[in-house]
Order: structure tokens, then C-alpha cells, then sequence
């Protein structure tokens, strides 16, 4: 059984009513994004509520976390009372899809670790088939409620399967979105890249690209790794 609740230096997130339960990608995203100068950041799929916690640690912005699965958000609203930035983070359950449609507002930042198995057999666990699998939330959806949601001068930021980001980056070009910062994330030094951390823009520019490599040879977190997390993991 997996731990109830993961406990970072300022904030806890309790996890035991979420299908999808803290992981690497949300706190690789967390950290990465670029929210530090941003006064409202949106997060869609918050599930847990981890990634909205860590950017309103990182940030003194407004967040709102869109989450579609009643007892995730639930939790996540129990863990954002929890904790110290409760005033500036709401958690709102809806699609993403409706909410871009009703909600009238643009965000500075914009962050998602989306749904991204495609095509792959389903988990027999209702919700967390619906947490992992992409057909609740296309790439094609994701991408327009984000050029929906987003300031003229904003930036998206996502987490998602090697694999999967040439389709993504395809279709945010197609929509006006411009990768201009990139992340490729290995394992351990000598491995493929199984993420990427990308940031997209409406203004085009070129692109900074790098590599993140988690762990050394012997299985410790790499010192990028270790400096990219250390106002959140508990062991820095």
C-alpha cells in the first residue's frame, strides 16, 4: 500500500483518495517551471494539488488548480488548507475543456503533467485509468484550452513522454505555440530520454535546449537534480 501522504520541507500532500499519487514528473515540473515573476498561474489536471502547492512555494501568484475527478479534488483542497499559501490557491473540479469555454480569464503561466498514455491498455481502476490515459484530455484539447487560458505574453508549461512531444509540439505549432525552452530528462547519464520539460510561447524565438540527468551511475540523485528540488525534498 503506498503511503498516505508525502511530506515536503513547507507543505504535505495527502494522496490516499487520488488515483495518480505524487510521483517524479509533478515535481520535476514543479521546480522547473517558470512561474518566479508570474501573479496568476493556472494548473490543469492538478490532481493531488503537489504541482500548484510547489508554484505557489515558488511564487507570489495567484494559482487555480482545474481538476476533473471529484476525490482528487477534494484532496487536493484539503491539502491546499493545509497549507501555508491557502489564500492564493484555489482547486476547481471541472474539465479543463468547460472551464476554458466559461471562465472569461487569462493566466501569465500556465503548467499541466497531462494525462499521457495513448492507445495502451487501461488500468482496471476507473480513476486511474482516467488519470493516466490521454483520451480524457487529447493533446488537441489540451493545447486549446491553454490558447485559450493564456496572456498574449504568457508561457505553458508541460511534462510529457519523449515519445509523445513531437505530436505536441505539432500541434501547439498549428495553434500558435512556440517551443522556446526544453528539458530533455534522462534517467542515469548513458540512458534515452524518457521526458520531456518544455515551454512554449506565442512569441516565437529560438529555443534553449538541455539535458537533466536524474541519477549518477550508482542510483544517487545527480547534484542538477538534487539543486533543481532542494527547497522541496526533505533529504536536502
Amino acid at each position: 500500500m503506498s503511503n498516505p501522504y508525502f511530506r515536503f520541507k513547507q507543505f504535505t500532500v495527502f494522496q490516499d483518495r487520488c488515483a495518480m499519487k505524487v510521483g517524479t514528473d509533478g515535481v520535476l515540473l514543479g521546480a522547473w517551471c517558470d512561474v518566479e515573476e508570474a501573479s496568476s498561474v493556472l494548473d490543469i489536471g492538478a490532481g493531488t494539488g503537489l504541482v500548484s502547492l510547489m508554484v505557489a512555494q515558488r511564487s507570489y501568484a495567484e494559482v487555480v488548480g482545474v481538476e476533473l475527478d471529484d476525490e482528487a479534488t477534494a484532496q487536493a483542497v484539503e491539502n491546499v488548507e493545509r497549507s501555508p499559501w491557502r489564500n492564493r490557491v484555489s482547486i476547481v473540479c471541472s474539465a479543463i475543456q468547460a472551464y476554458a469555454s466559461s471562465s472569461g480569464r487569462r493566466f501569465d503561466r500556465v503548467v499541466s503533467n497531462p494525462p499521457y498514455f495513448v492507445d495502451s491498455q487501461k488500468s482496471p481502476v476507473a480513476g486511474r485509468s482516467m488519470a493516466r490515459h490521454a483520451d480524457v484530455l487529447p493533446y488537441d484539447d489540451l493545447v486549446s484550452a491553454v490558447v485559450a487560458l493564456m496572456a498574449p505574453e504568457g508561457r505553458f508549461s508541460v511534462i510529457i513522454p519523449t515519445l509523445d512531444y513531437p505530436r505536441l509540439e505539432g500541434i501547439a505549432l498549428e495553434k500558435g505555440l512556440h517551443c522556446v525552452r526544453r528539458t530533455d530528462v534522462h534517467s542515469t547519464p548513458m540512458s534515452p530520454s524518457k521526458r520531456v520539460l518544455a515551454e512554449f510561447s506565442f512569441l516565437e524565438r529560438a529555443c534553449v535546449c538541455d539535458r537533466l540527468v536524474l541519477e549518477r551511475e550508482d542510483h544517487t540523485r545527480s547534484e542538477a537534480y538534487s539543486h533543481l528540488t532542494s527547497e522541496f525534498y526533505l533529504d536536502k
